[in-house]
């Protein structure tokens, strides 16, 4: 990697960092001056706007999710211990988050709202790509025998979804742990009890 290419990637990695608890309008190009040490110059050497730049420090977040749920899915084959997985990842991460401020994927849905197609469009995107691989596992457990086969897989995703987001946002609202052990405790006994054969 080039010494260019070094200074990119710290700066895509310190601005997902700053967008991801400022958010993208709370953050100035004064406040990314200040978190990567650089000038405006330095910044626009790599990135041709603010819009760039925060479309690639999305995906960088993202990223980071992604390889969370590759590592915690690695060595699990069955269903049921796939989904549970993807709830610890959850629960590890109040403690240990990727990107400091919380879920970027929730940040970024609730600010892009209307203020940022692009952003919103990218955020769509990455949520779709969570909602198909929570949907293959359960298809694929269906298939498999390992899941009951009347499971909406479509209907199951949104409700894990909903739940860890919404354990997320209380958990750091509240500075309180309990909101995403009660979530996660609640998840795994309805994929016992309701999904499992």
């Amino acid at each position: 990697m080039s010494k260019g290419e070094e200074t990119k990637a710290r700066i895509i990695q310190q601005a997902a960092e700053l967008f991801n608890q400022q958010g993208y309008a709370g953050s100035s190009i004064s406040d990314i001056m200040r978190v990567t040490g650089l000038q405006k110059g330095g910044i626009y050497n790599h990135f041709n706007s603010k819009d760039e730049l925060a479309l690639q420090a999305f995906d960088y977040a993202i990223a980071c999710i992604r390889q969370l749920y590759r590592t915690a899915l690695r060595n699990k084959r069955h269903a049921i211990e796939r989904l549970q997985a993807i709830i610890d990842v959850f629960h590890k991460y109040i403690d240990n988050p990727p990107i400091k401020g919380g879920c970027p994927l929730l940040n970024t849905a609730v600010e892009s709202d209307d203020a940022h197609p692009a952003l919103r469009e990218r955020t769509q995107q990455a949520m779709n790509s969570w909602r198909d691989m929570l949907c293959r596992i359960i298809q694929k457990g269906i298939e498999k025998g390992e899941i009951r086969p009347d499971v909406d897989a479509d209907e199951v995703a949104t409700i894990i979804i909903s739940a860890l987001e919404g354990a997320v946002m209380m958990s750091r609202l509240y500075r309180d742990f309990i909101h995403m052990e009660r979530v996660t405790k609640h998840l795994n006994d309805y994929i016992e009890s309701q999904l499992r054969i």
